[in-house]
């Protein structure tokens, strides 16, 4: 053991326990739990269920070049792998890591499955209710399905046209555009949500989860309309980890069944999942002639490079290039 000297707890709790006790206090995403659990469940399970504390920075080394070499893992998978041991190092116990030196992931490029726009609105024909309008913010805003399905009341600017992201991917906030196409709909889902929370808080509930300490600085905002999901759940459910009983917003298998079925009733038969709608958005909006700095604010990517990917998919074939057949 070379540089791992934590203070480990002395009281007799399960560590995953603290684990999770500690992410809780931290205000991590039950989604962001649950991922780095299951990376330190591996990494110990690696090294023959050994504690961590009897492990060094070779052993990190060791598993992060295991998940590349013999893996196949991507770069992204490792690096969650890596943001996982990191945080059970140095922020729950207390390490100071030496400099890490595995074998990186490679990036293996794959063009992303798009639909043309007459696909998409024949995918569309086959979709109703919310699932059609989650959807239709999937392909007109180029939101990711979670971005879609953590939308709140007060994220939607109906007099600036702009939809508000929380917390996006890399647990960003931006802004893209709202669809006027979606205004009337949308409206008429907020009006709903007013009235089904309305209820809820004469049966004696109406309280949402609130994100980090908000709870604790608005105690009362758990309440309150504009923080309501704009696609809230059927029923109300028990808080996976508090146990209070919420509606939260709908789930994403819901949607990704409702894609499936539409897909297939509409006969396409392309690989479609929620997320190809915002790389159609994408590709849509390269068609129309907008740049790719601007595309590249509205999807939220930090480097223009991840949007530039778009630019092969786009075009009369592939490259762009026009078919002799095809040509006078």
């Amino acid at each position: 053991m070379d540089d791992i000297r934590p203070n480990v707890p002395a009281a007799p709790v399960r560590m995953f326990d603290q684990l999770r006790r500690h992410m809780r206090d931290g205000g991590y995403a039950w989604k962001t739990e649950k991922t780095y659990l299951h990376w330190i469940r591996r990494f110990i399970l690696f090294h023959d269920k050994q504690h961590p504390a009897g492990l060094s920075s070779r052993h990190i080394n060791e598993f992060l070049s295991h998940l590349a070499n013999e893996g196949g893992c991507s770069p992204a998978t490792q690096h969650i792998a890596l943001n996982a041991l990191i945080y059970l190092y140095k922020r729950f116990l207390g390490v100071e890591l030496k400099q890490l030196d595995f074998n990186k992931a490679q990036p293996k490029r794959r063009l992303p499955v798009v639909l043309g726009h007459t696909e998409v609105l024949r995918i569309l024909e086959h979709l109703q209710g919310t699932h059609r309008l989650l959807v239709e913010l999937l392909y007109g805003a180029g939101l990711r399905q979670a971005e879609a399905l953590n939308l709140r009341v007060k994220d939607l600017d109906f007099e600036l046209s702009t939809i508000t992201v929380r917390s996006g991917k890399g647990d960003k906030d931006r802004s893209t555009l709202l669809p006027e196409k979606l205004k009337p709909a949308l409206k008429e889902q907020i009006e709903f949500v007013c009235r089904q929370h309305q209820r809820d808080i004469e049966d004696g509930f109406g309280e949402v989860y609130l994100p980090y300490a908000l709870a604790k600085k608005y105690p009362k905002a758990a309440r309150e309309t504009a923080w309501q999901f704009l696609f809230p759940s059927s029923s109300i459910g028990p808080d996976p980890r508090s146990g209070v009983l919420r509606r939260h917003h709908q789930h994403e298998s819901s949607l990704r069944k409702a894609v499936t079925q539409a897909r297939r009733a509409a006969s396409i038969h392309k690989p479609v999942s929620c997320h190809t709608f915002r790389h159609s958005f994408a590709t849509r909006l390269l068609q129309r002639g907008y740049d790719l700095r601007t595309i590249q604010k509205l999807l939220g990517h930090s480097d223009v490079r991840t949007t530039e990917i778009y630019t092969h998919v786009l075009g009369r074939g592939a490259m762009g290039v026009l078919s002799p057949l095809d040509g006078e």
